[in-house]
């Protein structure tokens, strides 16, 4: 993202998934959080690759890095473990391999 504009529109749009995962889970009191936030994933990548398709202008989707699948899956997986590093749930104290002093 380089501009100010995308930066808050993908604030925005992340924002947006925490409240609409909180609500689902807010108007059902017997809903699972793994299976809503399964959901929210799957519908995540299939309008993440949905918006990633190849354009037809083979320079520019290959610049792109997008004009195959597999490509276009390198790119997601590189993005999901970014955006998984960067949140503050990533690491917990109760995780197995944390340490205690």
């Amino acid at each position: 993202m380089s501009t100010e504009l995308e930066t808050s529109e993908f604030e925005q749009a992340a924002q947006k998934m925490v409240e609409l995962g909180n609500r689902l889970l807010d108007d059902d009191e017997e809903a699972d959080s793994w299976e809503v936030a399964s959901g929210l994933l799957a519908g995540a990548v299939h309008f993440w690759l949905y918006s990633r398709q190849p354009t037809g202008d083979l320079a520019n989707d290959s610049e792109d890095e997008i004009d195959t699948a597999e490509l276009r899956m390198k790119k997601l997986i590189v993005e999901v473990q970014q955006f998984s590093e960067d949140s503050e749930y990533y690491h917990t104290p109760l995780d197995s391999n944390s340490g205690s002093a």
